[in-house]
């Protein structure tokens, strides 16, 4: 075989899906609203269902769920005769995904569901379908051509499957108002994650910081530099910062034998501030631009003000350890 041809027909199953997912707008109908809906006053759990490959979108599209908010997970339906029916109760939801709408195995689920009057929200491609039947809301998928060479193995339609949770998911994001703020409370790991979180949920505070009142001697602040190993002491009077000295400042300072001078004449006025609700990633470009490893963070209603209280210390370390690009 000519491997020029694997491009064409990596290409041919492309534009094939491509022009087959275009039809999840016949789809987007008053069964998806009611489903939108159903879902939204849901005083229960979110729970889907599939079998073969179904089973797999119906995973993926309960972490997506999860992951905004919505207490979501999966239900092997082949496991409900086994003791796995103990997982739902009166106020859930199913949502039950089947091409065909006929598979055997989610008979004892639905059976289950019809008799505790669990509602189920039913995904298949047949009207007259089992699935649908049973189902109190019923989305049906228009006739799809599959990708592969002989229109048989599930491709198009698991990829329709998985845009219609996505769909239902994007809707119920729009609606709750779901912001980047609220999916860094349901995923605070991966790079995910990491691009998400703010300036206060990496700094050091408290005793961790190295602070010094502006009166106290040169030594002291040395001592406090080493203790805290951050590379910088923040400079304060009456609580509000009014200076910073990095280790650099002070190795040039004893390198002049003036161990003796005042604070206030060696250390940096007006050093770099953020406010705690920045994100990391912002933060770590505005080290790199300034060429600084270290920042003092403030409040939000501190950081218009002339005098600021300091609340905490990011260092360039904590940023690049936790993965922040």
């Amino acid at each position: 075989m000519n491997k020029k041809n694997y491009l064409t027909f990596a290409n041919k199953a492309a534009s094939i899906q491509i022009k087959e997912l275009k039809k999840i707008k016949k789809v987007l109908n008053k069964s998806f609203v009611d489903a939108i809906d159903l879902i939204l006053n849901c005083k229960g759990k979110v729970i889907f269902s599939g079998v073969g490959k179904n089973s797999f979108i119906a995973k993926k599209a309960a972490a997506t769920f999860s992951s905004i908010g919505v207490p979501s997970f999966f239900v092997d339906p082949t496991g409900v005769s086994h003791g796995d029916a103990g997982q739902l109760e009166k106020k859930d939801i199913l949502i039950i995904i089947s091409n065909s709408g006929n598979t055997k195995e989610l008979t004892n689920l639905l059976k289950f569901a019809n008799r505790f009057r669990i509602k189920i929200i039913g995904m298949a491609s047949n009207s007259n379908s089992m699935l649908i039947k049973a189902s109190d809301i019923k989305i049906t998928f228009p006739k799809l051509r599959e990708s592969d060479p002989n229109n048989i193995v599930p491709t198009t339609s698991t990829s329709f499957a998985m845009l219609l949770c996505d769909c239902l998911a994007n809707t119920i994001m729009e609606k709750k108002k779901f912001t980047k703020e609220n999916f860094f409370l349901f995923h605070k790991g991966g790079n995910l994650g990491a691009s998400l979180r703010l300036a206060k949920d990496i700094m050091v505070t408290g005793k961790k910081m190295p602070v010094i009142n502006h009166n106290k001697s040169l030594n002291q602040a040395l001592k406090i530099m080493n203790q805290k190993k951050l590379g910088i002491i923040v400079i304060t009077k009456n609580k509000y910062i009014v200076g910073l000295i990095t280790d650099g400042d002070l190795r040039r300072v004893l390198n002049k034998s003036m161990k003796d001078q005042n604070l206030n004449k060696i250390m940096r006025k007006h050093p770099f501030v953020i406010n705690e609700n920045m994100s990391a990633s912002k933060a770590l470009g505005f080290m790199s631009e300034k060429k600084i490893t270290s920042l003092l963070v403030v409040s939000d209603k501190d950081k218009n003000k002339k005098n600021k209280i300091l609340k905490g210390i990011i260092h360039i370390h904590f940023l690049l350890s936790d993965g922040i690009k």
